[in-house]
């Protein structure tokens, strides 16, 4: 018998949230995708924090009621897709500076294990410096499923590549001591590797990671160190906008930042799609399906996300071709991307949330 059921979402459930929970960071690294991850000045990163505190809980208050999901790549005999657990991936910024751990990063590992108890999986993505024994004792204690080094390429260690290789060394070590068995999943894609966890990787922004031509944005774009061209499609692969609305489903990912905006990449859009402070994710995302502009992002397919708008995928091209503020020429889709966002897609967002509240108030009398 077939299950013909089996692929109906019951409630908005996601394969994995990507949650920006703080600014902060001990870094102004170069090629940063976002200018607002630096270190800040004591008065006003005490502020930040606060602020970021109080609206954490909020903000998982609005993730979904489920984070399960799905598993197209994994098809049974008898038909079945499998529904497994998704993850919260919680990074910065630095999320092991001391105060951010105390004040953020550990409170938020229990607002999720509360929440979810073990059925998501929760990973933290650091630099490492600031990893050690303590700390790394203090993440299992609460449950982490991954530990992620992100910074292993040149633009962290521009010293030379002996210190990246000694950082690797040394946690190495550390993660091998403490029983934390190295990961299968590749960091540059989405395919899925049964893993219990604990487990740990290591990626950085090298030539043949997904990010190594860079975000054209914040420090990277101020610099000019982006060198995608037109065909490098970031929206099409980890970390795009791909698959953001195949709810409860292989490869539904979205972002969300420090203050609760919601963006449907980690890139994020020029304008984002909600405020999870407000409202519920699942009412944000439901309300996108079906609409041309954002199912086109889901597709991975950015020039044909102004069609509804009368601009062609030959307009859309057009529109992605610029100059970096070096006044060198620069051709890639991101840039079509923001201008489309920023000329149409923020009033449709502004309508459609019109249409959410005042649904919501109608259902509320």
């Amino acid at each position: 018998m077939l299950h013909k059921r089996q692929l109906v979402v019951v409630g908005t459930m996601l394969e994995s949230i990507y949650y920006v929970i703080t600014w902060a960071c001990d870094r102004a690294c170069a090629h940063c995708y976002d200018d607002r991850f630096r270190p800040y000045p004591s008065d006003d990163r005490s502020r930040m924090l606060a602020k970021q505190a109080e609206q954490m809980p909020k903000i998982v208050g609005h993730f979904p009621d489920r984070l399960t999901f799905r598993d197209l790549c994994d098809q049974q005999a008898d038909g079945i897709f499998p529904e497994k657990p998704g993850r919260v991936i919680l990074s910065g910024g630095e999320v092991l500076l001391p105060d951010v751990r105390e004040k953020l990063l550990y409170p938020c590992l229990t607002l999720l294990r509360d929440k979810y108890g073990k059925t998501a999986r929760t990973a933290v993505q650091t630099g490492g410096d600031l990893l050690d024994e303590r700390v790394l004792d203090e993440l299992l204690t609460r449950g982490i499923w991954m530990v992620s080094v992100s910074s292993i390429d040149a633009f962290h260690h521009a010293e030379s590549d002996e210190r990246g290789e000694r950082l690797r060394g040394r946690l190495t070590r550390l993660f091998e001591k403490a029983g934390v068995e190295p990961s299968g999943i590749a960091a540059e894609c989405r395919e899925l590797v049964e893993e219990a966890g604990p487990v740990y990787n290591f990626f950085g922004a090298t030539p043949d990671a997904w990010i190594g031509k860079l975000w054209p944005s914040g420090r990277a774009w101020q610099n000019g160190l982006s060198t995608a061209k037109y065909m490098d499609n970031f929206c099409n692969a980890w970390s795009g906008g791909l698959g953001f609305l195949g709810l409860g489903r292989t490869g539904c990912e979205v972002a969300v930042d420090p203050e609760g905006k919601l963006y449907p990449c980690c890139r994020k859009t020029a304008v984002p799609y909600g405020d999870l402070t407000q409202e519920r994710l699942a009412d944000i995302l439901e309300s996108l399906v079906g609409k041309a502009p954002f199912e086109a992002i889901a597709c991975g397919a950015p020039e044909r996300m102004g069609i509804s708008f009368g601009v062609s995928p030959a307009d859309f091209r057009e529109r992605c071709i610029t100059r970096t503020p070096k006044g060198a020429l620069f051709v890639n889709p991101c840039i079509g991307c923001d201008d489309i966002h920023r000329e149409f897609i923020g009033d449709v967002l502004g309508r459609i949330s019109r249409e959410r509240a005042k649904k919501n108030r109608d259902g509320k009398q």
